[in-house]
């Protein structure tokens, strides 16, 4: 399988040459601490034949001493080569290995299982088209599982290979895989893989490999192999947007003045005009210069060397565009972190970022919030520590010309140099400026030039008018759960008892005031956001308010009592099952979400986290409307909100 072995033999040249212009995928292996990561790769270099005779004889003389398979042939241990990773069985550092088959050649980046190696981890998975994600069939879905999950998620990794490994140890049991399937495919609605796949197999026995399995009638997919060589990758590649970061100016004489870089993205001609950045100036291209002579068009990856027809002023570390498709230039942007050193991100401390070609001081103005990579969820925090992840404000002294990671990895990348060891401590992925990206204003500071202007009707005064004091309860639960329905109906009774109450539903929020906000996760945080903040005023006046949220993230809607007040603040929980939503669901959004056309949808699409701090919580689906307003009543009376 390795070699077309015919045409070695009878043309070596035409071999090489076909050889040469073979497909390139780089992947990855990755998951729990002995899912079988390095015995995978073993085996498959030992089925394409691409191990050499002495090495596989010194492989099977120390699999009697430093094995795992007890004395027999130990594949793991071509991958797993320092002394450290023998002597316990794991992987430590990234391994590379390479081999190719007829169709394509590849290199695999065995990743190390545990935590404290998860920049390791995200190093080797940096410049990976495609991971596979190894679960022991014995153990399902774990904890490391989700990190490196997460991870190749966060990377922007765009196929993923789900392996159940191990179904020997299960006796290949098919309700054991499905069980495993369904449990990942819960998990990942939470992360951006568009494309996953799911392959039972055994990596020791070889099952599911480079042959479908006998031992696996059921499973009528494609193989481990198969799918490696088919997989399309072509199309990952941004072709749109030409950026050219120049890494070298060179001028070996006077009649010849060259740039040379490598081509991040996109495509150029002969004769296209291009403009450099940060200057701005434009020209044409007058040549494209490379090792073979020179050719009419380049795209990326390419490395070339651009000559232009103006004597216009572009140096190491600038990038050349088309003018009418220009990357961000800025200061400052928002980026995901991965913090690599020992001693901890410092805000506000000054370090070195290199992003292309350009390497450019800076600091981290601020952390948004550190991503804990087991559950997804965000924390305040005020540094970032060995192998922590975090949303994180970058300051630079001086502008770079850049794109969102997501959608140009080539400029929408960067590392952060400690400026007194010159050692790497850091890996950066640019968020994309869009308008959800730019709405997380939580922590945002308020002018200080602002004054907070003072009403004549004191708060003493219009709880007696009103006999109550100000609230907000926040209605939260699924869509389908009530929020809406609850919500008016004890607007009704709390006016009808006399009290000054308003409702603040979402959905009418988004008719007027976040008419511009969309339903992903910041949008859906700023919708909220905004949202207090008026909750905030009616409370001022005096008023209670009926907020009715979906609010499907515990972080944000304790953020909302932040604004509000913790004394003010009250959480109702409708806790309806899922089931029961869809039935009541009248306008088809669950169907619409299972099918794609709605992204980002709790319950289906993305996960809504149950309170676990609720002030009340009611079961909808056996309560009546009446019933869970007189509850919500009750509630209110206890607390004082409600006098007399």
């Amino acid at each position: 399988m390795s070699h077309q072995s015919e045409l070695i033999a009878t043309d070596i040249d035409a071999y090489l040459k076909q050889h040469e212009h073979k497909e390139m995928l780089r992947f990855l292996t990755c998951g729990s601490v002995d899912d079988g990561k390095s015995t995978l790769i073993g085996k498959l270099l030992y089925e394409t034949k691409m191990i050499y005779e002495d090495q596989l004889a010194a492989i099977q003389k120390d699999s009697a001493t430093h094995g795992t398979t007890g004395g027999g042939f130990d594949p793991a241990l071509l991958t797993d080569g320092l002394k450290a990773e023998r002597e316990q069985g794991i992987t430590i550092d990234v391994a590379y290995r390479y081999f190719s088959t007829a169709k394509r050649k590849f290199i695999i980046a065995d990743c190390p299982g545990h935590e404290q190696y998860t920049r390791n981890m995200a190093t080797g998975a940096s410049t990976c088209d495609l991971a596979i994600i190894l679960i022991d069939a014995r153990h399902g879905v774990m904890t490391q599982t989700k990190r490196h999950s997460f991870i190749v998620s966060l990377l922007g990794i765009k196929h993923v290979l789900v392996a159940v490994n191990k179904m020997d140890l299960v006796g290949y049991s098919q309700e054991v895989f499905d069980q495993i399937k369904q449990d990942y495919r819960d998990f990942a609605t939470r992360l951006d893989m568009v494309d996953q796949h799911f392959i039972p197999l055994s990596a020791l026995q070889g099952d599911n490999l480079v042959e479908h399995s006998p031992n696996m009638p059921w499973y009528e997919g494609s193989t481990v192999m198969h799918h490696l060589e088919n997989v399309h990758i072509a199309s990952d590649r941004n072709f749109i947007d030409f950026r050219y970061p120049v890494q070298f100016v060179n001028r070996p004489h006077l009649d010849f003045r060259g740039f040379c870089g490598t081509i991040a993205s996109g495509k150029i001609k002969r004769g296209d005009q291009v403009m450099a950045l940060p200057s701005r100036k434009t020209s044409r291209v007058k040549s494209i210069v490379t090792y073979d002579g020179d050719i009419e068009e380049a795209f990326t990856p390419m490395a070339v060397t651009l000559t232009l027809e103006d004597e216009i002023d572009v140096s190491r570390g600038d990038m050349l565009v088309r003018p009418d498709n220009v990357p961000t230039v800025a200061e400052a942007f928002d980026a995901t972190i991965v913090w690599m050193a020992e001693e901890p991100l410092l805000p506000g401390k000054q370090y070195l970022f290199k992003q292309t070609t350009k390497m450019v001081p800076g600091s981290i103005a601020g952390i948004r919030y550190r991503i804990d990579v087991n559950t997804l969820h965000r924390q305040d925090t005020e540094q970032l520590s060995l192998n922590e992840i975090g949303r994180c404000q970058v300051r630079l002294n001086q502008l770079i010309a850049f794109d969102g990671y997501r959608g140009n990895r080539g400029t929408g990348a960067f590392i952060v140099v400690d400026r007194i060891t010159n050692v790497t401590v850091g890996a950066g992925m640019i968020l994309e400026r869009t308008s959800a990206a730019d709405r997380d204003h939580w922590d945002d500071e308020v002018d200080e030039r602002l004054q907070v202007e003072q009403s004549n009707v004191s708060a003493a005064e219009r709880a007696g008018r009103f006999e109550q004091q100000p609230a907000t309860l926040l209605l939260t639960g699924l869509a389908g759960a009530g929020k809406s329905t609850i919500a008016y109906a004890l607007e009704r009774k709390l006016f009808d008892m006399g009290r000054a109450v308003c409702v603040l539903d979402g959905q009418n929020m988004r008719r007027g005031i976040s008419r511009d906000l969309g339903f992903s996760v910041d949008d859906r945080s700023e919708n909220l956001r905004r949202s207090a903040e008026v909750a905030k005023l009616m409370n001022e006046s005096g008023l209670i308010c009926i907020a009715a949220f979906l609010a499907p993230q515990a972080d944000v809607r304790n953020k909302a009592a932040d604004v509000v007040g913790h004394d003010k603040f009250l959480l109702v929980y409708l806790d309806a099952p899922l089931e029961v939503c869809r039935q009541r669901d009248q306008e088809g959004l669950y169907g619409a979400a299972d099918a794609g056309d709605i992204a980002n949808f709790p319950g289906v699409s993305a996960t809504y986290e149950t309170p676990d701090n609720a002030d009340l919580v009611l079961a909808t689906h056996e309560l009546t409307v009446d019933e869970c307003v007189d509850k919500i009543v009750q509630l209110l009376k206890k607390r004082g909100i409600v006098l007399g």
